[in-house]
Parts: C-alpha cells; structure tokens; sequence
C-alpha cells in the first residue's frame, strides 16, 4: 500500500510538472543545443506560415484579375483559407525528439544537442532527484558542446566523447525507464532502481565535468601564460593603487632595478618623516 502511494504522488507530481511546461509553452529546454533545435523549428514553422499566406494572396489576386472579380465570397474565402493555413501550419509538424539510434548522427556538437533534446521528452518519467541532475547535465552538456569545437573529428578522443554522450548517458535512463513503475521502489542488489538511476547519472556527470576541463586545460594554460606575459610586460602599470613599486623602464617592463640616491641611500629605502 506504501509503495502505491509512493508511485501516486511521483505520478501527480510528474503530472503537474508537465502542465506547468505545458503553461509555458511546452518542456523546458534543459540546455542552449535543444533550445537552438526548438528555436530553428519554430522559424522553420513561421517561415511555411508565411508562404502559405503569400501564396493564397497570390492566388486570389490572380483569380480577381484573370478571372473575375471576387467579391464578397471570395473575399471570405481568401481569409477563410488563411487562416486555416495559419492554424494547421502551426500545430504541425511538431518537433519529435530523436531516437536513441539517431542520437549518434552528425557532428559532435550535434550530437550534444539531440541528446538534450532526447532527454527533455524523458522528463517527465524521472524522479524529482533524477531531473534535478538530468538538468545539470544540460548545462554541463553546453559547456562541453563549447570545447568540442577545437576537437578534431575522427580520433579517439572524439569517438569516446560521442560514446559518453549518445550511448553511456541514454543507457542509463533507458534502463531505468525499462523497469515496471511498481518495481521501481524494490530494492534489488542493495540499492533500488531510484537510487541506481541518481548513482549512474551522477557518475555521467563527474565525466562529463572531468572531460570538459580536460578540454580546456588548453585554453586554460594559454590564458594563465598570458596573465604572466602581461604581468612582466605591464606589471608596473597593473600594480594596484597604494603598491606601487620603483619600476625603471628599460624598455622590458617589470625589471626592478635598484638605483642607488644622493646620500647612499638605497632605492628602497622610504623616507617615512613627516614634515615640519
């Protein structure tokens, strides 16, 4: 009885999750590569929209001057058939998330988008821990789709990067989304499916994380021997206010030479009396 009240409330709160996306006009996007395939979809939609309405123009302006005159019925026609137009056109084609089989074609970058795309249409049959992780690895995904523009197609690195993405990630979730919803609460080799699905997405994202910064350990050093660069060539100029050094410009800057004063003072020397 416990567990079938469990699986009511996960089946309830799936269900307001899904009319919450539904009031904001469909499932969220959980990262900018499914965002970008939904945004290209919906001008891709306005686009036929808007030939459909300059087609019918056309044609009833055609009608009009070869024909006859329209008239009032064919006035109400033309409208009639453009906003028919208007109304199919923009239910359909919806946008169908891939399949695990076609996750896997295109480029890498591709790749990382239909995956977002495919993990937004499984939602809905997570758990609460399981899509508060899965969104986490969207925004993970958008980091790593931003390094995979400096890995070449082709090697090794890119073929297990794709295995990760397209392969390891949707296995996970589809092995939990395999299991029957009242044998998801059991516990079977000391952890139950819930927990199995949190412990496997969790480890995906440690990789995803690890790969991503080994990825950009390049741009990573590239940055830090710049920093250095800049320090020794306008070190004096970067000092913050109240440290300034005695700097001599050489024409290399950041050289601290130590020019000896009137006296036989040395350079370093601060003469801290106040005056008189």
């Amino acid at each position: 009885m416990a567990d079938s009240t469990r699986d009511s409330d996960r089946i309830m709160a799936a269900a307001r999750r899904s009319l919450v996306d539904q009031r904001k006009g469909g499932r969220r996007s959980i990262g900018q590569g499914s965002a970008q395939l939904r945004a290209t979809h919906r001008k891709a939609k306005l686009t036929r929209m808007l030939m459909a309405v300059f087609a019918i123009v056309i044609a009833a302006m055609g009608v009009g001057l070869f024909v006859g005159a329209l008239g009032f019925e064919g006035l109400f026609v033309t409208i009639l058939a453009i906003i028919v137009a208007i109304f199919v056109l923009s239910k359909f084609p919806r946008l169908t998330a891939p399949t695990r089989d076609t996750l896997d074609r295109g480029n890498l970058q591709q790749n990382v988008a239909r995956t977002e795309l495919w993990l937004e249409a499984q939602r809905p049959m997570l758990p609460a821990p399981a899509i508060r992780i899965i969104d986490q690895i969207g925004l993970q995904l958008d980091g790593l789709s931003e390094q995979l523009q400096h890995v070449p197609a082709n090697t090794p690195s890119a073929a297990d990067i794709r295995r990760l993405v397209t392969e390891h990630l949707p296995q996970v979730v589809s092995s939990y989304s395999a299991i029957p919803q009242q044998l998801r609460s059991e516990e079977h080799g000391g952890a139950t499916p819930h927990r199995q699905l949190e412990d496997g997405l969790t480890r995906i994202s440690s990789e995803i994380d690890r790969v991503t910064r080994q990825l950009a350990e390049g741009a990573l050093d590239d940055l830090a021997v710049r920093t250095r660069f800049l320090d020794y060539r306008y070190g004096d100029e970067l000092t913050p206010p109240g440290e300034e050094t005695d700097v001599a410009d050489t024409g290399a800057r950041g050289l601290l030479l130590t020019q000896p004063k009137a006296g036989g003072t040395d350079a370093t020397q601060i003469d801290q009396r106040k005056p008189d």
